[in-house]
């Protein structure tokens, strides 16, 4: 198992890797979780972020300069993912429909897409769609998954201080604990409901950016690989702390890739 995870420097910085991802997203889940609206749909939120990114990365690679093309690459996977993530947001706040079937749904509603636009894309109909490492993000003293990591580990410190140490976190929390305490203190619980949402749909949006344009350079309909799923269990084993989720992130990674 130790083997299979530090061997060699190439399995170590995949372990990294594997683990940045990971913990992006049990990051995005987290505000919803502990709020209790219970989001299964990280899986679609950063499948449609990384749509979102290779569509960029595929139509307006040649047109634009470099630093404006991964501008747009940026603001079009947080976009996308927050827009996924608000839909089953708005019908839980206005109709109080169930959102974990909601969500779940919604991931397979984003696997057709990304299955349907692969079939647009790909003019051979292989339904691959070649990397475009060149159209990526920027690599950063030659070690490809050094930014992923890096960016990973400044947002795990602004969740923690987000959900903590913030008005915003507060409300969550209360939320969380009791909606009838929080509408009687003056919380408005689905303007909470839908901001929590906008940024959990962000976060994954970010995760989809770090999977298509920072590791894959492309995308398929299995590029999220169940990491939506694997997130929550990252998330409820660490209580909900984002500290936490760095070791237990570490914990079920270390078992992937010793195991493999």
């Amino acid at each position: 198992m130790i083997s299979g995870a530090f061997g060699s420097e190439l399995r170590i910085w995949s372990l990294m890797q594997e683990l940045a991802v990971l913990l992006c997203i049990a990051l995005a889940l987290t505000p919803a979780f502990k709020m209790k609206f219970w989001n299964c749909g990280g899986e679609g939120q950063v499948l449609v972020g990384g749509l979102a990114t290779v569509s960029v990365m595929m139509f307006l690679g040649d047109t634009l300069p470099y630093p404006v093309l991964l501008l747009v690459m940026i603001a079009a996977s947080v976009l996308a993912g927050i827009i996924w993530a608000v839909i089953p947001a708005f019908f839980k706040a206005k109709w109080n429909t169930n959102e974990t079937l909601f969500t779940l749904m919604m991931n397979y509603v984003a696997i057709q897409l990304v299955a349907f636009f692969l079939k647009y894309f790909v003019k051979s109909g292989s339904g691959v769609l070649s990397p475009m490492p060149e159209y990526g993000l920027p690599v950063l003293g030659g070690m490809p998954y050094l930014l992923n990591i890096i960016t990973v580990a400044i947002l795990t410190v602004v969740v923690y201080i987000y959900l903590k140490k913030t008005k915003q976190g507060y409300e969550i929390s209360v939320v969380g604990e009791s909606e009838n305490t929080a509408r009687y203190i003056g919380i408005n619980v689905p303007k909470v409901v839908i901001r929590t949402l906008i940024v959990s749909g962000a976060l994954c949006g970010i995760a989809g950016l770090i999977l298509v344009g920072g590791t894959n350079h492309t995308i398929s309909t299995t590029t999220a690989g169940g990491r939506g799923f694997t997130a929550i269990m990252v998330s409820w084993l660490a209580k909900f702390n984002p500290i936490y989720m760095v070791m237990t992130s570490f914990l079920i990674v270390f078992l992937q890739k010793g195991a493999g």
